[in-house]
């Protein structure tokens, strides 16, 4: 019964990390879309238009020039790409955006019947727009903190490698409340960890590691991501209020 709902507990912690695009500020829009060979049909502009116009930031095209969020950390960035998917009498295409893990977090397609291709094709891929919602982005992910980090190893700020299995030896696992909500920490793997209601095999918060030990990005149940650190024993999260502002919430072990 254990095993069942630590494996339960796992699977909602993956769908509550689910991204969406409309979760991100940035968006690379490449100067080239590599499936078209000789004519992209302006397909680039068309998208970063689009894009702005649902309230994304599009980055330009020298990283150089990348606000300090999207620079330092590329996991705040979604990368979009536009596929050419042409058939015999009509022009269709596949729009998709990427992670900083290479993973597709959307896909769409579009098609237009118009034939002529400078006009079809950007009428396909207004089709595809369809699906991305605007711009509603979550908190920013700490500066420096690559998926390589996270998935393989945690560094300290002197560069100094730590062994992801001892990510939590700060807090051990057992129960731990902050006086009106009673939590049990659940280790999922080496780089996660749930606080979760005892009895109930929905996550509370879902922890995953940075590159700076004993903090980690947290994914609350009502979809907020903000930050939780170790302190002292205790599990402490920093829990956004409606004015914009951050409380300090401790969940002390029992």
């Amino acid at each position: 019964m254990k095993k069942i709902s630590i494996l339960l507990l796992a699977l909602c912690s993956t769908a509550i990390f689910g991204q969406s695009v409309s979760d991100y500020k940035y968006i690379s829009v490449p100067g080239k879309f590599q499936t078209f060979k000789n004519n992209s049909y302006g397909l680039e502009a068309y998208l970063s238009k689009a894009l702005k116009n649902k309230s994304y930031v599009v980055l330009p095209a020298s990283v150089d020039q990348w606000p300090s969020e999207a620079k330092d950390n590329s996991c705040n960035v979604v990368t979009a790409d536009v596929l050419n998917d042409k058939s015999l009498f009509t022009n269709k295409v596949i729009l998709q955006f990427k992670d900083c893990n290479n993973k597709v977090i959307l896909e769409s397609k579009g098609r237009s019947d118009i034939k002529e291709f400078e006009e079809g094709f950007p009428d396909a891929l207004k089709q595809a727009l369809v699906k991305v919602g605007a711009s509603s982005p979550k908190a920013m992910l700490p500066a420096q903190t690559q998926s390589s980090n996270i998935t393989n190893t945690v560094q300290t700020s002197s560069s100094e490698t730590v062994a992801p299995s001892s990510v939590s030896s700060t807090a051990t696992a057992g129960n731990y409340s902050n006086g009106k909500i009673d939590l049990q920490k659940i280790q999922i793997d080496a780089n996660q960890f749930i606080l979760a209601k005892s009895g109930s095999s929905v996550p509370f918060a879902v922890f995953k590691t940075t590159s700076k030990k004993d903090v980690f990005i947290v994914k609350l149940a009502d979809g907020n991501t903000t930050v939780g650190y170790f302190e002292n024993g205790n599990i402490v999260i920093d829990i956004p209020q409606a004015d914009g502002r951050y409380s300090k919430e401790v969940f002390a072990g029992k």
